[in-house]
């Protein structure tokens, strides 16, 4: 059951208000964070920050030492303004740059700029047609930090002003320029396009604005061998039922973490995928040995809303703690590749067609609108690739 909060009414330009302030909770020094009730603002503050709710002074709180100000800005201020007086002599702004350049980061000067009213105002309105159009909240999340970091970049232009050229010196001095990756670019292309199409309408001429070229990467997968050791080195019962099923019926990381009990039809051995990417349900097959599996797992943990949950009762599993989850048995197992949840995902669908299955049927099961992302599979199967006899073998 969703979390009843204490609904903060004070807006400043239409956009709600978060209000920090600093105390102790369980003899910890943690940030309360009240908040009015608003979907996106609590994803981040649970799957980013692993907020808790104190249910009875009625806020999150986080512990202060994983509590950045400057980061919180930045994941937060296009959802809400920020009212941090009550914290902003005791917290520093800023604890130290989390990566490095060599990975690739937005310089720091662009966040030291500030936008104009209009354009936040802007940002607003775009915020609010990717809520109307049912974009997920991860996805506005992201095209609203992607987006802001171009118009800082931009500023004090008027959007109205920003042209082409704009675009693409973006893309050269920050993107390119601080290694930032393919997905980072084409995600900032994705957005600016929406919101100058949707919300600025001004000199950008939107239909010509250019791409990265595509990248062709192979996907990484575990051998079965492997995924048997990392399952092993799971003790605890929820740990190894989680990544057991999203290895065993190919779910993306979002995907198990929505599951609910009631998802799961035992009398056909079926498992419905509600509203995955793209908006889209499926079923995928749960053999007997799955399914008996999930039968030990809930008998034991008794779930209330989600099949999987926190320490909290209704409340969603971490997505933070699932990867860490995952760390500690690749380690446990004697794994050191960089293994992360999608790997499980790959590795179901290669071992698939290693065994014989038809890509159209594997195409359903994983959820692709289109039959070219499964193919990328044919590539990476141990069969094909094996059976190639080298011509150096006859020399």
């Amino acid at each position: 059951m969703e979390r009843k909060m204490q609904n903060n009414r004070g807006q400043r330009g239409g956009k709600h208000v978060i209000k920090l302030s600093q105390g102790k909770h369980d003899g910890r020094e943690v940030i309360f964070v009240r908040t009015p009730v608003d979907a996106a603002i609590i994803e981040v503050l649970k799957q980013k920050y692993r907020a808790r709710w104190n249910p009875v002074e009625k806020l999150w709180y986080i512990q202060v030492k994983t509590f950045v100000l400057k980061q919180f800005f930045q994941d937060l201020r296009a959802l809400a303004y920020i009212d941090y007086t009550r914290i902003k002599s005791i917290v520093p702004l800023v604890k130290g740059e989390k990566k490095s350049k060599a990975k690739g980061t937005v310089p720091s000067a662009l966040q030291e700029k500030e936008l104009s009213s209009g354009v936040e105002q802007e940002l607003s309105q775009f915020r609010q047609w990717l809520a109307h159009k049912r974009y997920s909240a991860s996805t506005i999340k992201n095209y609203l930090a992607v987006l802001r970091n171009f118009l800082l970049y931009i500023s004090p232009k008027r959007s109205v002003d920003i042209t082409n050229d704009n675009v693409v010196s973006y893309v050269h001095d920050v993107i390119v320029a601080n290694g930032l990756s393919f997905t980072y670019q084409n995600q900032t292309i994705n957005a600016v396009k929406l919101f100058f199409r949707e919300i600025v309408k001004g000199r950008l001429s939107v239909k010509t604005i250019g791409r990265p070229r595509k990248e062709h990467r192979l996907p990484n997968v575990l051998s079965k061998e492997e995924v048997r050791n990392i399952l092993d080195a799971l003790v605890n019962q929820k740990h190894r039922t989680i990544l057991s099923l999203i290895y065993a019926c190919g779910l993306r990381r979002s995907e198990a973490l929505a599951l609910q009990p009631q998802h799961i039809d035992s009398k056909r051995n079926l498992l419905l995928i509600r509203n995955a990417k793209g908006r889209k349900d499926r079923f995928v097959p749960l053999s007997a040995k799955t399914l008996e599996m999930l039968r030990d797992y809930y008998r034991r943990y008794r779930p209330k809303v989600w099949l999987f949950e926190g320490q909290v009762p209704g409340s969603k599993y971490s997505e933070t703690s699932l990867a860490k989850i995952l760390q500690n048995a690749c380690k446990k197992a004697g794994v050191s590749k960089p293994v992360t949840l999608h790997w499980l995902r790959h590795s179901y669908a290669t071992h698939l067609l290693e065994a014989g299955t038809d890509l159209r049927y594997i195409q359903e099961l994983l959820g692709h609108k289109s039959s070219k992302t499964t193919e990328i599979y044919t590539h990476v199967t141990e069969h094909g690739i094996q059976k190639i006899k080298s011509p150096f073998d006859d020399l």
